[in-house]
């Protein structure tokens, strides 16, 4: 089954995105520190919030800049392992910020996927953007990763 099956499948029982979340970040346990809850994930979108919490703080209570970024990459990342073909593999290249305002409340990131072609082979960007509850973007990225055929 994939990515994006069981998560529709688990989102309709009471708790599904909670566990289906938790699985996903224990994948890579560092993304439990901003405790990710994924909301929406399709063919071409992944949207995963996080709540504002002490743990995430910086130095002025606003959520902090790595946090954020954390949130990127799992929205990414997540997405990634959604859409690439099974006989293809993606690697992250590197990620470019812009923080445009404090981040006060709890946090949505959304991905979007630009599309590619199976056998691709080269460099995509996928943007992500960070919205507080108001609907303001306080962050957004540019992933880049760097796809090609399985060997």
């Amino acid at each position: 089954m994939n990515l994006i099956a069981t998560f529709e499948k688990m989102s309709r029982y009471p708790m599904g995105k909670a566990l289906f979340s938790r699985a996903v970040a224990m994948k890579a346990p560092y993304f439990t520190t901003i405790r990710p809850r994924i909301e929406e994930l399709t063919a071409t979108r992944c949207v995963v919030s996080m709540p504002k919490r002490r743990a995430v703080h910086n130095h002025i209570a606003t959520v902090h800049a790595i946090a954020m970024c954390n949130l990127c990459e799992l929205t990414m990342g997540v997405l990634a392992e959604a859409v690439t073909p099974r006989s293809m593999r993606w690697i992250p290249k590197g990620m470019s910020v812009r923080y445009l305002k404090k981040a006060e409340t709890n946090l949505t990131g959304t991905a979007e996927w630009p599309g590619v072609a199976e056998g691709f082979k080269g460099d995509i960007v996928v943007p992500v953007k960070v919205r507080d509850t108001a609907g303001q973007i306080v962050m957004d990225a540019d992933i880049t990763l760097y796809l090609s055929p399985k060997k």
